[in-house]
């Protein structure tokens, strides 16, 4: 990716995480990057090729992180608490409507989404079980398939309007009242002990 097509994907990505994707329309990146639409028209062909380039960058950035995560941990139990960092981060800045938005008008760049979603996320998660299985942090009898598919989806309902409107919960006490609840469906006795280290020191830097 040139130098200009990277400063456009950066700035249409801070756009549609602030406003939604529908709500920003090309003249209104280019305007943001005192840019001519039809500049931003050279690199890419349309708004659905300039999304998929904004996907593309947040799942690099993504893939980056959680192997960052993986790295930092002290333990499979303590990477559960990194990515619950993380995922509070993006949810502070990302308007709820992006993903309606990208399955609703861009379904190709709807498609890399899930496909990292149930490929790229799947995998760290499964990873991360058979891990904690292995250091006796997590129960022998889970199936680590099973748990992992239900972790992933019970954290993108977070994103459901459906089940949890906004306004009711804020999405902070949903995603750690989830991960709380998995953790210790999940763990050994030995498991547990290290969910209540970690809480107690999350509970006294994030107020949820």
């Amino acid at each position: 990716m040139s130098e200009a097509q990277e400063r456009i994907v950066i700035k249409a990505h801070e756009l549609f995480m602030r406003y939604g994707i529908r709500s920003v329309s090309m003249d209104e990146v280019a305007n943001h990057l005192g840019i001519s639409k039809k500049t931003i028209y050279q690199f890419f062909a349309d708004k659905d090729a300039l999304v998929e380039g904004v996907i593309d960058m947040e799942i690099r950035r993504n893939q980056g992180e959680c192997s960052q995560q993986n790295l930092q941990s002290e333990n499979p139990i303590h990477e559960m608490f990194l990515a619950v960092d993380m995922v509070l981060e993006i949810l502070s800045k990302i308007n709820p409507n992006v993903l309606f938005d990208l399955e609703k008008y861009h379904p190709r760049a709807f498609k890399k989404h899930n496909d990292f979603k149930n490929q790229f996320l799947f995998n760290i998660i499964k990873k991360n079980i058979e891990q904690g299985m292995a250091e006796g942090l997590y129960r022998e009898d889970v199936n680590a398939d099973i748990m992992a598919r239900f972790r992933l989806a019970s954290t993108f309902l977070l994103f459901s309007q459906e089940h949890f409107p906004m306004g009711k919960h804020s999405p902070a006490s949903v995603l750690t009242e989830i991960t709380y609840n998995f953790l210790f469906g999940l763990v050994t006795p030995k498991g547990a002990k290290l969910v209540q280290k970690y809480k107690q020191q999350r509970s006294k830097t994030i107020s949820v």
